[in-house]
């Protein structure tokens, strides 16, 4: 079992391959990818399953004890996000059965998806802050070629603003890497932990809260917060519906963890100074997000300006720093990771019956009056996202608004009090024009005669609803078991804010623990 976090990289990297040496037959390609997405379930199930019952398990490459070698550490918070990583790709993969041309298929789509995923759960598994910028760059690679993958123009232009932003991103996160390093002498996180506390009571703290701001910059960028998030509603919209998907469920939700690792693990000398700029960050990003995509008329740029807004209340969590607040920041993680990517699914479905992802352009019919299990399908997760009750974002909004009146910032409850009434208003928007409305009621429909789409829209395949409809349930559940729910968010945040219990897993010292906690 102490090899058990191998797999969730080694997996997707196998299934990689593999799928590559198929490459003359895309029923194979697809085979070999839907067993992996399956294996990579079953391996994240059983390594949340261990985690919970045993604690953390920390693996050293090569022999080599830490700080010196490799390491990969699966505490309770990487299981986690390992496991809603492979929910996500397994209902991408199925998804992207019918969904994804056979053009992309035939330049490898599903052996990239495992490559992004290998990437996705190494960044969750590494306790080395180096391979968490390898794992960030195999990200990025693997996501512009997926992002690329079809050569379309708006794919181009989105992919070029992509990757421009995000080598920017991966440049300043190396150098900080760097300076750190020369600074403190190692990479290994858990030695990073007690570096940095005793530089800090040593009074050499100035330096380190520079590479503190150069980490937030990175992660910044990755995460799409204010003001860093431009290039996140000009790329989503543009490939194909699963590769939107599986973007917007993870990768900026890597960002976020890196963000939470980072902030609570290592650099907590200056909580003062660097968690009040996330507070501001915090609050414009859920501001401009929601406004972003009040402004916007196209159901995918809409969700997107979405997870920049809702990015912002995970950040509130982190920055207001207390362990309500924290684990508020955990739930919303992994309730946004299920709804988000559902919600990106959905509109592909909706682009299919409509034949159209335009609000204003008349579609082929209604949603609703063609698939009223479609709608049904999309106002779970829609709901969700804008916090009604009972379903899972209520119960994730209410947990960082409990604890941000207990911190009497009232402004900032204000600011998330607003964004959830325009987010249910976006939502309320998609409904109306995409759902309810039927062909004859949109007032553009007089001039689209040149182009009118056939009369009957094409049946939608069990392989792109079965996803929807599993991630719409486990939603629910999320919502109707809240407690067991934030009670597992609740272990993640002790064991963030104990940082002793981590650093020990890793350096295997039971004395190797901060002075100073954080509370």
């Amino acid at each position: 079992m102490t090899l058990l976090p191998v797999l969730p990289i080694l997996i997707p990297l196998c299934t990689a391959c593999l799928g590559m040496l198929f490459y003359r037959s895309l029923r194979l390609q697809q085979w070999v990818s839907l067993f992996g997405a399956g294996a990579l379930l079953v391996v994240s199930i059983l390594l949340l399953v261990i985690v919970h019952r045993d604690g953390m398990i920390a693996v050293h490459s090569g022999s080599w004890a830490a700080p010196f070698g490799i390491t990969l550490v699966a505490d309770l918070f990487g299981a986690i996000m390992v496991l809603l990583g492979a929910i996500t790709a397994a209902a991408v993969v199925v998804y992207s059965i019918a969904s994804v041309d056979s053009i992309r298929k035939q330049y490898l789509y599903h052996p990239l998806v495992h490559v992004l995923m290998a990437g996705v759960c190494g960044a969750f598994l590494t306790g080395d802050i180096f391979n968490l910028y390898v794992c960030f760059e195999v990200l990025l690679l693997s996501s512009f070629v997926l992002l690329a993958l079809g050569s379309e123009r708006g794919q181009l232009e989105g992919a070029i603003k992509y990757v421009t932003l995000n080598l920017f991103s991966s440049a300043v996160f190396l150098s900080a890497v760097g300076i750190l390093y020369g600074a403190v002498g190692t990479l290994n996180m858990a030695d990073l932990s007690l570096k940095v506390a005793q530089a800090a009571q040593e009074g050499r703290d100035g330096p380190l809260t520079v590479v503190a701001m150069m980490f937030m910059i990175a992660f910044g960028i990755k995460s799409a917060v204010f003001p860093l998030f431009f290039w996140l509603p000009a790329s989503y919209h543009t490939p194909p519906f699963a590769v939107s998907a599986l973007f917007a469920g993870l990768l900026t939700k890597v960002g976020v963890y890196a963000m939470i690792r980072v902030f609570t693990l290592i650099f907590t000398h200056d909580v003062g100074f660097t968690h009040s700029i996330l507070l501001w960050v915090a609050a414009l990003t859920m501001i401009t997000g929601v406004l972003g995509a009040a402004s916007q008329g196209e159901f995918r740029r809409i969700l997107s300006f979405h997870i920049v807004s809702q990015i912002g209340y995970m950040i509130l969590g982190l920055a207001l720093f207390t362990p309500l607040a924290i684990a508020g920041s955990i739930f919303y993680i992994m309730h946004h990771i299920i709804v988000k990517a559902n919600l990106f699914l959905v509109a592909g479905v909706a682009h299919l019956i409509r034949g159209t992802s335009d609000l204003g352009r008349p579609g082929i019919v209604g949603v609703y009056a063609s698939a009223p299990i479609v709608a049904l399908l999309f106002m779970i997760p829609a709901m969700s996202l804008a916090g009604v009750p009972p379903l899972s974002g209520f119960w994730a909004k209410l947990i960082l608004l409990r604890a941000a009146v207990d911190e009497r910032a009232f402004l900032y409850v204000a600011i998330a009090l607003l964004v959830g009434i325009m987010t249910l208003f976006s939502m309320t928007k998609i409904w109306a024009e995409a759902f309810w409305k039927s062909p004859g009621e949109s007032a553009d429909n007089e001039n689209s005669h040149d182009d009118a789409p056939p009369a009957k829209p094409p049946r939608t395949p069990f392989t792109m609803l079965a996803p929807i409809a599993a991630m719409a349930l486990l939603t629910v559940l999320i919502g109707l078991g809240a407690q067991p729910v934030f009670e597992l968010a609740q272990r993640v945040t002790d064991d963030l804010l104990t940082p002793s219990r981590y650093i020990h897993t890793v350096l295997g010292s039971p004395d190797a623990a901060p002075s100073g906690d954080a509370p």
